[in-house]
């Protein structure tokens, strides 16, 4: 009997239900700044488990549906599509994370600019926004706060995950292009030292910061200035290419970007 044959013979008898299978989740951290202080884009859960708590927007994958198409399926359906910077963050599985059943979840960074931060509110009501305030150190503590300054309880174990996500954010920063997913196509120095200073949760020397951004070779000047300010306008800027970037990059790799 061939190869092929003897395969085909075993996944003709092959039972899954000979082994238990837990359900797969994804759940998207909706990131973006607000009053320079990163946001996070919750829903309140109006059933158990974790009634009256803030969760991440998040759904089970199908079966017959791959990661990212769930992730951006999620988008879709409880953020309005608002275009977003999505990455595979983490896969999150402990036995007893969710008090259901057993529950895998991948957790997805899903960074919005400014104007996409307001599409999706717009676009979804229901969305509660929550400021994250991380400590500075590496492994600090992070909370979540709403508008009257309240903490926002998270559901499952959805704080570990926006801790998790902040941490990467602020690890990537100075060797990615994952902060300029904060920023408009067209942004000056000021902005962008205000992205670092918001995640990374400290204050930044003007001049050291500038001249290290200048001196990597990311930035391409526009040669345009900002517009409706009431102090001298800024040079625009946009980000041209960085070392994680290659030829054959293609749109299908960050599958959210809008169109």
């Amino acid at each position: 009997m061939s190869q092929a044959e003897s395969e085909a013979a075993f996944l003709a008898r092959y039972d899954p239900a000979d082994y238990a299978r837990p359900a797969v989740a994804v759940d998207l951290v909706l990131l973006g700044l607000s009053g320079g202080r990163p946001t996070l884009l919750l829903l309140k859960r109006d059933r158990h488990p974790h009634a009256g708590r803030h969760a991440l927007p998040g759904g089970f994958v199908g079966i017959d549906e791959a990661l990212d198409d769930a992730a951006a399926r999620v988008l879709r359906e409880k953020a309005g599509g608002a275009p977003a910077h999505l990455e595979q963050l983490y896969t999150f599985g402990a036995v007893e994370r969710d008090p259901r059943m057993r529950i895998i979840t991948v957790a997805y960074l899903a960074l919005l600019t400014e104007a996409a931060f307001a599409e999706a509110r717009a676009r979804a009501p229901a969305l509660i926004p929550g400021t994250v305030a991380a400590s500075p150190a590496a492994e600090g503590s992070v909370t979540v706060h709403a508008a009257d300054g309240a903490a926002l309880p998270l559901a499952f174990d959805h704080a570990e995950i926006v801790a998790l996500a902040i941490r990467r954010l602020r690890g990537k920063l100075d060797y990615s292009e994952v902060g300029f997913a904060l920023l408009p196509e067209l942004f000056t120095l000021r902005q962008l030292q205000d992205v670092h200073e918001a995640i990374l949760g400290t204050g930044l020397n003007k001049p050291a910061f500038r001249r290290r951004m200048l001196d990597r070779g990311w930035l391409d000047p526009t040669g345009r200035f900002e517009t409706g300010t009431s102090y001298r306008p800024a040079e625009l800027y946009r980000l041209g290419q960085t070392p994680s970037q290659t030829p054959s990059q293609t749109p299908s790799q960050t599958p959210a970007q809008g169109d």
